[in-house]
């Protein structure tokens, strides 16, 4: 099966930011596990990008690692 690259996904999530003492803590309600945190908004949701981007690639690397190799694979980009 010949596999193209596959070009990032675009997505918008919502962040629900909080302060807690000194920190910004952050998470995502549409991504369950997806937390952030820093001493900035800034930061905090930075920590959060990076923890969403986390989640979605392994979640994609686990769903299609159990594929065959006689399936066909497109790409399909939602806006």
């Amino acid at each position: 099966m010949r596999r193209r690259k596959e070009k990032p996904m675009h997505n918008e999530f919502t962040a629900i930011i909080e302060k807690e003492g000194d920190w910004y803590i952050a998470y995502c309600a549409e991504i369950p596990g997806a937390n952030g945190q820093g001493r900035t908004r800034k930061e905090c949701l930075e920590s959060l990008r990076e923890a969403i981007e986390l989640i979605l690639e392994d979640r994609r690397q686990d769903a299609l690692r159990s594929l065959p190799d006689t399936v066909m694979r497109e790409v399909v980009t939602v806006e």
